[in-house]
C-alpha cells in the first residue's frame, strides 16, 4: 500500500505542474514561464504516466499455449485525493509563488558573481582575430610541418614550419619551439577547412631584424655575414637573417666569386631600406675600420690560413697577415709544418702595418718568455702573449724616447724638452709618422 500510495501522490505532482504550467502559458510571460520550467525540472522531470485505465494480462507462456478469454477485462481506478494530498499541492503551489516572486524582484539573489563580472570573463578570453593582430599563445604539440598552438580561442591555431623562424628550418623544434613553448604570435590567415587561424613568428622575426640592422648601421659598427650567393656585379651576404648585397667594388680581395662562397666578411651597413627591402654592405669601409685599430705591439688572434716557404699567412680578424719564418721562434725552424699547420689558432703580435700596400707582419718570436718556447710550448707563449707584449711596448716606448733625444741634439731649434716626467713633444717632421720598425729593436738581455 505505502508504495502505490507514493506512485498515486507522484502522479498527482506531476498533473498539478501540468495544469500549473498551463495556466501560466496563458497568463504569463515567456520569460517567466522559462523560469517555472526550470524549477519544474528540479521535481524530476514531468514525464509520468497518464491516469487512465491499464490492461491486465497473465503472463506468456511458450511452452503451454493458453487459450485468452473472448472477452477481456478492463480496470478503471478512481484516484481519490485526500485531505494531506490537498495539502501537498497547496504547499507545492506556494513554492512556485514564492521562486516566482524571487525571479521577479531579485533575480541575481544566491548568484556567486555579477554581470559585470561575468563581462569582464568574456572580455578576458576574447581577442581580435584580425589578419596582422598579435596573440599571445602556447605551444602544445609538435609534427613534421608545424606546431599546434593554444590561443584561448575557439579552436588550437596552426604555426607551419615555414613561419616558425626567419632561418630556413625542417622541423620547428630547431627553433626552440617545444610543447610549453610560449612566446607573441602573428596572425597572417585563416584556414577555411576548420576556421582556425595560422600564426607566425617569422613576421615578428623579420620586423626585429629590420629594427636591429638599423641601429648597426646608426652605430656604424663592423659586423660579420656569410656570403651565400654570387652574381656579376658582387655577392650576397647573410646578416641578421637578412639578405644584404656587397658590390665587388666594395670588397677589399681580389677573390673571385666563387671563392667566397661560404666564406664570412667582414661588413659595415651603406644603406638600410626597408621599404625597399634593400641592404647594401662595404668590405672596404669594414677592413678599413678594423686596420686603424692594428697597433704596433698589440696582440691579436688568428687562424693559420696557409703555408708557404717563407712564412705562414695568417687570418687576424678579415686582414690576412704574414707571419715569417723568422719571425716564429729565436731557434732555427727549418719545415714551417713541424710548428704550425692550417686551421690552427694561436696568438700573434704585430710588428708593422703597411696600411697603403695592405701588408701585415706578424711575430710569435717576440712573445717567447724563453727562447724555443713556440717550438717546446706553444701553449705557454700564449698564456704569456700579453706579459711579453707589454714588456716590448715598454721598450718600443723607450726606443722613441732615445729617438728624441737624438733630434733635440741635431735640432736644438724645434724647442722640444723633457719634463718632469722625462717625456718630450711630438716628432718632428723629420721621424716618419708610423714610428719606428719594430722588426729592427733589439732584444733584452735573456736572464
Amino acid at each position: 500500500r505505502r508504495s502505490s500510495f507514493s506512485l498515486i501522490n507522484l502522479r498527482c505532482y506531476c498533473s498539478f505542474l501540468s495544469i500549473f504550467t498551463v495556466k501560466l502559458l496563458r497568463s504569463s510571460s515567456l520569460s517567466l514561464c522559462l523560469k517555472m520550467a526550470s524549477l519544474a525540472q528540479q521535481f524530476g522531470g514531468l514525464r509520468c504516466s497518464p491516469l487512465f485505465s491499464t490492461r491486465l494480462s497473465k503472463p506468456f507462456n511458450n511452452s503451454t499455449k493458453q487459450t485468452q478469454k473472448p472477452n477481456s477485462v478492463r480496470i478503471v481506478s478512481a484516484v481519490a485525493i485526500s485531505n494531506a494530498q490537498t495539502k501537498d499541492r497547496h504547499k507545492l503551489k506556494e513554492m512556485f509563488e514564492e521562486a516566482y516572486e524571487r525571479c521577479r524582484t531579485v533575480p541575481m539573489e544566491g548568484v556567486s558573481f555579477t554581470i559585470e563580472d561575468f563581462h569582464a570573463a568574456l572580455d578576458k578570453y576574447d581577442f581580435n582575430s584580425e589578419i596582422g593582430t598579435k596573440v599571445k599563445g602556447t605551444v602544445f604539440c609538435t609534427d613534421a610541418n608545424g606546431a599546434l598552438v593554444d590561443i584561448t580561442a575557439k579552436s588550437s591555431a596552426y604555426l607551419p614550419v615555414r613561419e616558425a623562424c626567419i632561418h630556413n628550418i625542417k622541423h620547428v623544434e630547431e627553433a626552440g619551439i617545444v610543447p610549453g613553448f610560449r612566446e607573441e604570435f602573428v596572425i597572417i590567415g585563416e584556414n577555411e577547412a576548420d576556421d582556425s587561424l595560422i600564426l607566425s613568428l617569422r613576421s615578428i622575426q623579420y620586423d626585429l631584424a629590420w629594427e636591429r640592422c638599423r641601429q648597426l648601421q646608426a652605430e656604424d659598427v663592423v659586423v660579420k655575414g656569410k656570403v651565400v650567393s654570387a652574381n656579376k656585379g658582387g655577392v650576397v651576404a647573410v646578416v641578421e637573417g637578412l639578405l644584404g648585397f656587397v658590390p665587388f667594388s666594395q670588397i677589399s680581395t681580389k677573390s673571385t666569386a666563387e671563392e667566397l662562397l661560404d666564406k664570412e666578411l667582414l661588413l659595415k651597413f651603406v644603406e638600410v631600406d626597408e621599404e625597399q627591402s634593400r641592404i647594401i654592405f662595404s668590405n672596404r669601409k669594414a677592413m678599413a675600420d678594423n686596420q686603424a685599430q692594428l697597433g704596433i705591439g698589440s696582440v691579436v688572434t688568428g687562424t693559420v690560413l696557409s703555408l708557404k716557404p717563407y712564412g705562414a699567412f695568417i687570418d687576424i680578424g678579415g686582414i690576412n697577415g704574414l707571419l715569417h719564418v723568422s719571425q716564429i721562434s729565436h731557434d732555427r725552424v727549418s719545415d714551417i709544418a713541424t710548428v704550425l699547420q692550417p686551421g690552427d689558432t694561436l696568438k700573434v703580435m704585430i710588428l708593422s702595418h703597411d696600411r697603403e700596400r695592405g701588408r701585415v707582419s706578424l711575430s710569435t718570436k717576440k712573445l717567447e718568455p724563453t727562447p724555443g718556447d713556440m717550438i717546446r710550448n706553444p701553449k705557454l707563449v700564449f698564456e704569456k702573449a700579453e706579459e711579453m707584449a707589454q714588456t716590448f711596448r715598454q721598450r718600443i716606448a723607450q726606443a722613441e724616447a732615445m729617438a728624441r733625444a737624438d733630434v733635440l741634439r741635431f735640432q736644438p731649434e724645434s724647442g722640444l724638452t723633457l719634463n718632469s716626467d722625462g717625456n718630450l713633444g711630438p716628432l718632428t717632421t723629420g721621424l716618419p709618422a708610423v714610428g719606428l720598425d719594430s722588426s729592427d729593436i733589439p732584444l733584452a738581455e735573456d736572464s
